[in-house]
This record gives structure tokens, sequence and C-alpha cells, in this order.
């Protein structure tokens, strides 16, 4: 992974909306209570960049249907002289 990628991952998911599940168990010493965050589309990225061979373009958590997806957008080379393509996938979470 280049460090183009790295930074385009690290900027979406400084951007996400975390899903958040707050339990009354988990509490800081001083009362407050600690929330645990499940809204990390990296690895999902990192998979699509993977298995595609492309560039990733944005990494986003969605709601689709009422599930939590991950979509992935990734610009993929062409083959030949034909230009990249855009292509966009959803990884459930």
């Amino acid at each position: 992974m280049n460090i183009l990628t790295i930074g385009l991952v690290a900027a979406q998911a400084a951007t996400m909306t975390p899903v958040a599940a707050v339990s009354q168990d988990l509490r800081a010493p001083d009362g407050s209570v600690i929330v645990r965050v499940a809204a990390d589309c990296s690895d999902a990225a990192n998979r699509v960049v993977g298995q595609s061979g492309g560039q990733l373009l944005s990494a986003s958590a969605q709601t689709q249907g009422g599930q939590a997806v991950c979509v992935i957008t990734v610009l993929v080379p062409g083959n030949g002289n034909e230009r990249p393509k855009k292509v966009t996938v959803s990884v459930p979470q």
C-alpha cells in the first residue's frame, strides 16, 4: 500500500460518522461513560483495493436496507489503452 492510499484511508476514517454503543459497565474513573466505536472501514477498503488492484478514492460507513455497510470506491486501471474505471462496492460490516 502506498503513502497516498494510507493518507486517503486515514482522512476518510477521520470524517466518518461513528456507530457507537454505550455500555453501562464501561466507565472512566471520573464516572464518565466510555463509548465503543465500531465504524472503521479501513479493513474493508484494504481488501477491496487488494482484490481490485485499484487505488482507493473513498470509504464511508453507511446504512443500506437497515444493515451497516462500508461503501468503498476505487479507481481500477484499464486494460491496455483503456481509461481507468471508477468502481463502487458495498461491503457488509
